[in-house]
């Protein structure tokens, strides 16, 4: 007996969804995000700044914490190798610097997988889904859009004490909210396409159809979302921490280092120089690839 005609079409429109057209749909993006030289640039400068924030506090003649009274308020110089001067303690400001790339760095990146998760996994739900449970979900959302950042974060500070992991959890608590909203409206888009169509003709699951259709296809704008939403979760963490909501000494990160020296700035402006340095090159590039991202996943907007 063989098979139905409309179902082996509905399977070859699937299977073209997925296969051999996405990958080199995939392959002509990459190709032209390889030609932005700003782009590109970004990626080695980015790789650069995490690299030396990596090993430098690791092989650097002074700690974090070193205090030298020798050597207080010590403008930048080669001598005694504290190439960034010194702060008010006589602490080494180039190992805090790189120390506090760790840590800006890594909150930006782990908020951002935070968000990335959920408000994807939240917004592909919603939209595919659709009908009550879609306007359900998303009315929490509007909910939870209502409630202030700073507000939230003292909250939290009052019941739980101030810690790092308190960082990760405000800022991923908030920034996935517009994630989900992106990919709703993505999600809604491509379940109206004629491939998706067909898998729920073929009787696929809404669980497989998700995974293999919908989450595929809304991830253009979301990975360019992506780079734009790790600068910004590293504007929050230097913003909270430049409040004293945020990185708690002996740890320091960006925000920190440009909170001290804020007060320093008439004596000593390279305590927030160097730091509020590093955080600004770090935002253009990331701003770079975000560019670079949008022009090559839709190079109409070129």
């Amino acid at each position: 007996m063989s098979a139905r005609p409309d179902l082996l079409g509905s399977e070859a429109l699937a299977q073209a969804a997925r296969g051999d057209v996405s990958r080199s749909l995939w392959r002509q993006a990459g190709r032209r995000f390889r030609r932005n030289r700003a782009a590109m640039g970004s990626i080695v400068i980015l790789a650069l700044i995490a690299l030396t924030s990596i090993f430098v506090p690791m092989f650097w003649p002074h700690g974090i914490e070193d205090a030298s009274w020798e050597s207080i308020m010590t403008p930048p110089g080669l001598a005694d190798w504290h190439w960034f001067g010194t702060d008010a303690n006589g602490r080494d400001l180039l190992v805090r610097t790189f120390y506090g790339g760790r840590i800006s760095l890594t909150i930006g990146l782990l908020t951002t997988v935070v968000a990335l998760v959920i408000g994807v996994t939240y917004g592909a739900v919603a939209g595919f889904v659709g009908g009550r449970t879609d306007g359900f979900m998303m009315r929490f959302v509007d909910v939870l859009y209502s409630l202030p950042l700073i507000f939230f974060i003292i909250i939290l500070v009052t019941v739980f004490g101030r810690n790092i992991f308190l960082v990760f959890v405000a800022i991923g608590a908030v920034e996935w909210l517009t994630m989900s909203r992106i990919v709703r409206g993505q999600t809604l888009t491509v379940k109206a396409k004629e491939y998706v169509e067909s898998a729920v003709a073929i009787g696929l699951s809404q669980g497989a159809i998700l995974r293999r259709y919908i989450i595929p296809n809304v991830l253009g704008p979301v990975i360019v979302y992506v780079t734009l939403l790790i600068p910004t979760n590293i504007i929050v963490e230097s913003y909270l921490s430049f409040l004293g909501l945020g990185v708690q000494e002996p740890l320091t990160s960006w925000g920190l280092l440009i909170s001290q020296g804020a007060g320093q700035l008439d004596s000593a402006p390279w305590l927030i120089f160097f730091p509020a340095t590093f955080l600004a090159v770090t935002m253009f590039c990331f701003n770079f690839i975000g560019d670079g991202l949008r022009d090559a996943l839709d190079p109409r907007d070129r």
